[in-house]
């Protein structure tokens, strides 16, 4: 997928988004955010926040910056920021492959969903770890291809079907502790079927 192609899929993402996916990722973005150890006064990333699902989630006293390449999607964000008066919040058009922010901006920085969505995942990590302070954290909740080799197969054989969908199938998580060298502390997972993995992290530099 390209950044084109992203977009226009998540702009007709946008109008039901919430209600289909709002279940599933919720509870998991709660328990990442629970884990991320943030703090009042903290200035915190958020990553292809897109409609805002996490924006109640974030305690007090933080400042959050959510980024997200689709205008319609965080039009959507913008609404629960002003109904739930989030003045705490800024919400921003950005791609998360070439942020504008300076190095060293944030105190933490999380990215939920989104990993498998972007052109290039090791270019987001790259601009993420850059972005946020040393020693802080990096969460990143996300589908992680399987270890059994049979079923990591299958999802590489259906990685371009969900593609047209919106995402890849086919990023492992060594990825993450390989390629983007990021130094994972804790792996969790909602349950011990889950799909999704809540992959906590400290930003080494």
């Amino acid at each position: 997928m390209n950044r084109q192609e992203v977009k226009q899929i998540y702009s007709k993402y946008s109008s039901f988004y919430d209600r289909i996916f709002s279940y599933f990722f919720f509870p998991r973005i709660r328990l990442g955010i629970d884990r991320s150890r943030i703090g009042s006064g903290d200035r915190v990333i958020e990553v292809g926040i897109g409609t805002g699902i996490s924006l109640p989630l974030y305690p007090g006293g933080c400042e959050v910056v959510g980024i997200d390449l689709t205008r319609k999607m965080l039009e959507k964000a913008q609404k629960k920021k002003m109904n739930q008066r989030l003045d705490h919040v800024d919400l921003l058009e950005m791609d998360a492959e070439n942020m504008t922010f300076n190095d060293d901006s944030f105190d933490h920085a999380i990215a939920a969903f989104v990993l498998t969505v972007v052109p290039n995942p090791e270019k987001m990590v790259s601009e993420m770890k850059r972005v946020t302070k040393a020693g802080g954290s990096i969460v990143i909740l996300n589908h992680f291809c399987s270890n059994n080799p049979f079923l990591s197969k299958m999802e590489k054989v259906f990685s371009p079907l969900c593609e047209k969908w919106g995402w890849r199938s086919d990023i492992s998580l060594d990825l993450l502790s390989n390629h983007c060298n990021l130094q994972i502390s804790q792996i969790l997972k909602k349950n011990k079927l889950d799909l999704w993995s809540i992959i906590i992290a400290t930003n080494k530099k």
